[in-house]
């Protein structure tokens, strides 16, 4: 077991002239699948350490367009998450993660907002979205996801791989099953739409489970427009246009109210959870 860094970049970074080939050719947007991206022996350790849903607290992402768990709080992760998340935030990644994607001047979310790790049970979703585009507490505008799958084993029949669809949302470009040791990263704007929609079939004792980080450039201009996690249905789903839509103006309206009064997922985690514990 490494006992510095735990991103090999030794390995990586000599590929990074490829690599940033691929990324920037990539359809339906700039994104990249890295296999093997930790060491075999460390990507199993966070496995296996990755807290149950039962635990620990979770924030209850559980309304109409989706269904998981989130942990954002650094504090609470066990060690190697917390040494992990802190290295993929740190500045020499930061660097290798600019020369990838070609985003000069990434920064690294503190607050892991919307993001940390992240955990779905069986019947759990994710409906296909494009994410919210600006820091809510921060003059930030985000611009790039990674997403780090630790799940050993995953069968593609259980669902769960991440589709990644194209601007119109006319068709599904790419599906990315969500096995131990991948990283997806992306380009994420009002146009990168994604999710893994369809139930989860995995057995009651298997978990999705990823930690996710985002990063953030500077605001160009306080013009900028605002927008929230944006929703769609994928084609066929038209009976779910409504729901979709209506559950879709919520979070907006919420988003602006984390904006003005400093709300966290917590808040609202509490309230979810609430209802959820009454069906």
């Amino acid at each position: 077991m490494p006992s510095t860094r735990l991103f090999p970049h030794e390995r990586w970074t000599p590929q990074l002239n490829s690599l940033t080939e691929r990324y920037q050719k990539a359809s339906p947007y700039p994104h990249i699948v890295l296999d093997s991206f930790l060491e075999e022996a460390v990507a199993k350790e966070a496995m296996n350490e990755f807290p149950k849903p039962r635990e620990t607290s979770w924030i209850q992402y559980k309304h109409f367009n989706e269904n998981k768990l989130g942990k954002s709080k650094w504090q609470e992760f066990p060690p190697l998450l917390g040494r992990l998340a802190d290295e993929l935030n740190s500045p020499e990644f930061l660097g290798f993660l600019s020369k990838l994607t070609g985003i000069s001047g990434l920064l690294a979310d503190p607050l892991l907002e919307g993001g940390g790790l992240h955990q779905s049970e069986t019947n759990g979703f994710l409906n296909i979205h494009a994410d919210f585009t600006m820091s809510h507490y921060y003059p930030w505008r985000r611009r790039i996801n990674l997403i780090l799958y630790l799940n050993e084993g995953w069968k593609e029949e259980w669902n769960g791989s991440l589709e990644l669809w194209d601007k119109n949302m006319k068709r599904c470009e790419e599906k990315v099953l969500p096995i131990l040791n991948r990283a997806l990263i992306f380009n994420t704007d009002q146009r990168s739409h994604h999710g893994f929609p369809d139930r989860l079939k995995c057995p009651p004792d298997v978990t999705r489970k990823s930690l996710a980080l985002y990063y953030y450039t500077p605001l160009e201009s306080h013009h900028v427009k605002v927008r929230s996690t944006n929703y769609h249905a994928r084609p066929g789903e038209t009976l779910k246009i409504p729901l979709i839509w209506l559950d879709k103006m919520a979070i907006h309206f919420y988003s602006l109210l984390k904006i003005r009064f400093g709300l966290s997922d917590d808040f609202a985690s509490r309230i979810l959870g609430f209802f959820n514990r009454k069906k």
